[in-house]
């Protein structure tokens, strides 16, 4: 698919990606579709797992409501031609980006998502999809940095 791919996990940073993302694909005049993971984990107290499904149709409104909020802080005139929202549960995002982004005119991330080492300027995902990726991406930083 061309145009913009832009990976939401939630996060700040990946907020703010979807915001530049929608902003980019505006101005492109190029369709935009968000790439959401869900992450399948054990319940708190042993209890049953969700489906795989489950998580993903989780994830999914999760993202179509990320997508209408951010909609409305960019504004009428800076939408782009078309909004597509692709959500699964897979171990890897960085391999899910990527295979999503194949054929893409641009891959957008932030800079951390939701996990791991918060002083790490540079989240295991963005690292791992600005090496690999077959397109240009745009990493967008963290909030003062």
């Amino acid at each position: 698919m061309s145009g913009i791919i832009v990976g939401v996990d939630g996060s700040a940073c990946s907020l703010r990606a979807l915001d530049w993302a929608l902003r980019e694909g505006g101005i492109q005049h190029v369709p935009v579709a968000v790439v959401t993971v869900g992450h399948q984990t054990a319940g708190r107290w042993g209890g049953p797992l969700p489906t795989k499904a489950d998580v993903a149709e989780h994830a999914r409104k999760q993202a179509e409501e990320e997508i209408g909020l951010a909609l409305d802080r960019i504004g009428p005139q800076s939408r782009p031609e078309s909004i597509t929202v692709t959500a699964v549960t897979d171990p890897s995002p960085a391999d899910v980006l990527q295979s999503a982004a194949e054929d893409a005119d641009l891959l957008v991330v932030g800079a951390r998502g939701v996990g791991g080492f918060r002083l790490l300027r540079l989240g295991s995902v963005c690292t791992r999809v600005t090496y690999h990726a077959r397109c240009p991406v745009v990493v967008i930083p963290a909030d003062g940095t």
